[in-house]
C-alpha cells in the first residue's frame, strides 16, 4: 500500500561505526493539505522490536521507561 502523503524520500548515512544511523528527509502532506518537510534520524541495531502502546479511549500514546539494550 502507497502513502501518497509522503514524498521525496531521501536516505543519508549519518554513521557506520557500531551500527548504523540514517537520516531521512521526506515531505509530508498535512491534514490541511499544505505540504512540510520533515527530517527523522532511524539507529539500526539490528534485529530489534519498538511497540506503541496507544490508549484509544483517551486517543493518547501511553509513554513508559524503557530498557535499551542495543546500545550496550
Amino acid at each position: 500500500m502507497k502513502n501518497h502523503k509522503i514524498k521525496n524520500i531521501k536516505k543519508e548515512l549519518l554513521s557506520d561505526n557500531w551500527y548504523t544511523l540514517n537520516k531521512f528527509t521526506f515531505d509530508y502532506q498535512k491534514n490541511d493539505g499544505t505540504w512540510e518537510t520533515q527530517h527523522r534520524e532511524v539507529y539500526n541495531c539490528g534485529d530489534a522490536a519498538a511497540v506503541l502502546i496507544f490508549n484509544e479511549e483517551k486517543n493518547k500514546l501511553v509513554l513508559t521507561r524503557h530498557s535499551n539494550t542495543c546500545a550496550l
